[in-house]
């Protein structure tokens, strides 16, 4: 998982049900999950992605870094969804 997508997931946690909460929950997906910090390769990839597809930058970073990895990307994110078949990795809807 990108840091930039761990650092979204702690922005909208920290939003809706304040910053402790946030901080639980970011250390909790860290147990879960392999942290990556972008290198210039993936935000390449990030700026092909963002060129070519109508979708949030962060969600960029979510479908190269699970297309680096060859793992499923798994989401309740309707733009990333609905754009499945053209992404480079497999989209989990998890709505």
């Amino acid at each position: 998982m990108s840091w930039v997508n761990l650092i979204e997931v702690h922005h909208s946690v920290s939003r809706d049900h304040g910053e402790q909460a946030a901080d639980g929950t970011l250390e909790a997906i860290r147990d879960l999950v392999s942290e990556e910090l972008p290198g210039i390769a993936r935000m390449r990839e990030v700026a092909r992605l963002k060129a070519i597809h109508p979708i949030a930058l962060a969600d960029c970073f979510a479908a190269a870094t699970a297309a680096a990895a060859g793992a499923q990307l798994l989401t309740g994110d309707p733009e990333l969804i609905d754009r499945s078949a053209r992404l480079p990795c497999e989209i989990v809807d998890c709505r």
